[in-house]
């Protein structure tokens, strides 16, 4: 069976529309990697992004070894995981609509090893709640946003389908921007920091949490 037949067609182009958004909203990661490229360079920056990605892999082995089978047992648990993925896409809203808190001092000053700046992404990953919270609550419930919130169909392979597709729009939209900061003197970052870029990607969020609540409730 390919392994996109795992997942409802209609959840798909939702879920890459909140993966995308997710990943280019201003936050932590964009603006370190972006300042990180723009002084040390575009390999310390893929070295950076490298980190960052070993990090939310585990998260998604993590979900998807022990989380899916457990939602797959209990409704009600996959029902309260759905609700709080539409809260965690709402709150996404409003960090966006916030803006950044990356600074020039996080990531420029004394050239830091490729090596360091690997662990400072694997461990800046592992211990950040946001992608906790992405592969513990967003993947699952819109693994079973096709179903309904009641159904509690959620199972290890579609976790580890939209987990997959969730990491190739992740090295895709980080290399980018490495790339872009080391080219472009970190205009890219500049210009996502604006109010209207802000307010656009916020108000992409909700629509994205609006459905996925739509979804649950059926």
């Amino acid at each position: 069976m390919p392994v996109l037949a795992l997942i409802d067609p209609a959840v798909l182009l939702p879920f890459l529309a909140a993966a995308v958004l997710m990943e280019i909203t201003p936050g932590p990661n964009m603006g370190w990697l972006a300042l990180t490229a723009l002084a040390q360079g575009r390999r310390a920056g893929l070295a950076a992004v490298a980190g960052i990605t070993v990090g939310l892999a585990a998260w998604m082995l993590a979900a998807t070894l022990g989380l899916a089978e457990v939602l797959t047992q209990a409704p009600a648990l996959y029902a309260a995981v759905a609700w709080a993925g539409v809260a965690f896409m709402l709150y996404l809203a409003w960090d966006a609509w916030r803006g950044p808190g990356v600074g020039l001092d996080d990531a420029t000053g004394p050239q830091v090893s490729r090596l360091a700046l690997f662990r400072r992404g694997l461990i800046g990953n592992l211990l950040n709640p946001k992608a906790a919270a992405l592969y513990a609550v967003a993947l699952p419930a819109f693994a079973g946003a096709g179903a309904g919130a009641g159904e509690g169909e959620v199972t290890a392979g579609q976790t580890l389908t939209l987990g997959l597709l969730h990491l190739a729009v992740s090295v895709a939209i980080h290399g980018a921007i490495v790339l872009a900061a080391a080219g472009l003197g970190g205009r890219l970052l500049r210009l996502a920091e604006r109010p209207w870029a802000r307010a656009a990607m916020a108000g992409g969020l909700a629509l994205i949490a609006l459905w996925l609540g739509w979804e649950t409730a059926r």
